[in-house]
């Protein structure tokens, strides 16, 4: 891991370079596409891929910085539609859970990280297609569930969304409410886990190429929009993540 950062940041070695900058870049703009084309999906579709490139931590890392700023140009338009009122029980759990996932992944070795990473996302995603629902997470004690299960997932794996959208999908939510209040959950939930761990060590041409990865994704996803049914849309998601999910669940168990 020591290698790939100081390989990313300075763009030497073997691992690293160009092709490591390049698919980094592609990962992050996939994962821009979906998010803007579904309203969903960035942390899931490019989380794995991200830790296979550059190690949990800095790939956790990066991925709660992207999905920040996405979360935050996508409620630019849509803030009014936030309710307040039912996302601060929300929030307020996730900010106490954060630094509990903090702590658990940066004492967990690489390889039961990586599994549990990779175990995680597989869970979830196979829940999310089966269409199974949570009848505890109603209400105010539902919401204390979910927010603190998502923050604690955000800041150790960087998949925080799942909870939430299964509380708002036992809490009778639509479409158009969930969009703009998990765009703001996200937002707030991503400022606490980079605020508990730090900005992720990887070098300023990654930064930049996650910074247009982010703006091509973005207008890929809005053209995409147009044309692909949100059925499909939602069921590409899933499929990237479940691939995703078991891709790291392997490295991970083969490591051990």
């Amino acid at each position: 891991m020591g290698g790939r950062r100081t390989c990313a940041a300075g763009g030497h070695g073997v691992a690293s370079g160009w092709a490591v900058e390049l698919l980094l870049g592609c990962i992050v703009t996939a994962g821009a596409s979906v998010q803007f084309l579904t309203g969903m999906g960035f942390a899931l579709v490019a989380v794995p891929a991200l830790v296979l490139v550059l190690g949990p931590g800095d790939g956790v890392g990066l991925a709660n910085c992207a999905s920040g700023a996405i979360c935050l140009a996508g409620l630019a338009g849509g803030w009014r539609q936030v309710r307040l009122g039912a996302m601060l029980p929300l929030i307020c759990a996730a900010a106490c859970t954060v630094p509990a996932g903090t702590w658990v992944a940066s004492r967990l070795p690489a390889p039961v990280l990586l599994s549990c990473m990779g175990g995680l996302v597989t869970v979830l995603v196979l829940f999310l297609i089966s269409g199974g629902r949570v009848e505890a997470l109603r209400g105010v004690p539902g919401a204390l569930t979910a927010g603190a299960a998502g923050g604690f997932m955000n800041s150790s794996a960087g998949v925080g969304g799942p909870p939430i959208s299964m509380y708002a999908v036992n809490a009778g939510w639509t479409v158009r409410e969930f969009v703009p209040n998990a765009q703001f959950y996200g937002i707030t939930v991503n400022a606490f886990s980079i605020t508990a761990k730090g900005l992720p060590q990887v070098g300023g041409v990654l930064w930049e190429l996650s910074a247009v990865g982010l703006a091509v994704g973005g207008v890929i996803g809005k053209i995409l929009a147009a044309r692909v049914p949100e059925s499909g849309a939602r069921r590409l998601v899933l499929l990237l993540a479940l691939t995703g999910g078991v891709t790291t669940l392997a490295k991970g168990l083969w490591g051990l």
